[in-house]
């Protein structure tokens, strides 16, 4: 199923967050930014680290541009997008694995993916999505529903939402909610946090992380019809 896309305007702090909750969030000094529109020459020239199934993808720390950046959410996204790519939307065991395997081998301690929360304006009275944190997942870089978050999705043999968390409960918890109001709506991959193994967790989105990029292509066709010259 298809969510509306996502007009994106989020307050969010710039702050080097751990891994684990901060008790205080500081002000943002940036109180509204929206999605970037594509580079075109950077879309040509984009990293292709690794490919999956005709996508390309990159690992922020093994480029040199943005080796290390720790960035919030939204930045991380306009990074990706900037090369005609979004953050990674893992919607099949065989791609989590695939970055599961990387952040593994690498001993990344967390990565930012394009799961989002369904809690900002146009998402109201949406009976389908209720309770939000359960229902209300979804990947923000082709705006597909996630399957819902107790259950295994289909064509899996795990649930890779984390059992355990900040509050000591199966994710998503939205515990950062409770210590200072700010709701855990976006998706990282967090690598044994706590204790846990490499597994998904709800975290607010002004904590900054790395994170990895894959092909858009909606962002590519678009680059190519208004590009017809250009090679991607």
């Amino acid at each position: 199923m298809m969510l509306m896309p996502l007009v994106v305007m989020l307050f969010t702090a710039m702050v080097y967050a751990q891994p684990a909750i901060n008790e205080i969030r500081p002000q943002s000094n940036r109180p509204g930014r929206f999605l970037s529109l594509p580079i075109p020459q950077k879309c040509a020239n984009r990293p292709k680290e690794f490919n999956y199934r005709g996508h390309n993808y990159f690992y922020s720390g093994h480029v040199q541009a943005h080796a290390n950046q720790r960035v919030d959410w939204l930045d991380a996204r306009n990074i990706c997008r900037e090369y005609c790519m979004d953050l990674v939307s893992m919607e099949t065991q065989d791609e989590n694995n695939l970055i599961f395997r990387l952040i593994q081998q690498n001993d990344v301690p967390y990565i930012w993916t394009s799961g989002r929360l369904c809690d900002f304006k146009g998402c109201e009275n949406r009976r389908d999505l209720e309770p939000k944190a359960l229902y209300g997942w979804f990947w923000s870089a082709n705006r597909n529903k996630m399957a819902p978050t107790n259950q295994v999705p289909d064509g899996w043999s795990f649930n890779p939402w984390s059992q355990t968390g900040h509050k000591k409960v199966r994710q998503p918890d939205n515990a950062e909610f409770d210590i200072n109001g700010t709701t855990e709506s976006c998706m990282s991959v967090l690598n044994n946090v706590y204790k846990d193994g490499i597994s998904w967790h709800d975290v607010a989105c002004y904590h900054q992380k790395p994170f990895v990029c894959e092909d858009s292509e909606e962002l590519l066709r678009y680059v190519a019809n208004t590009n017809p010259n250009l090679r991607l």
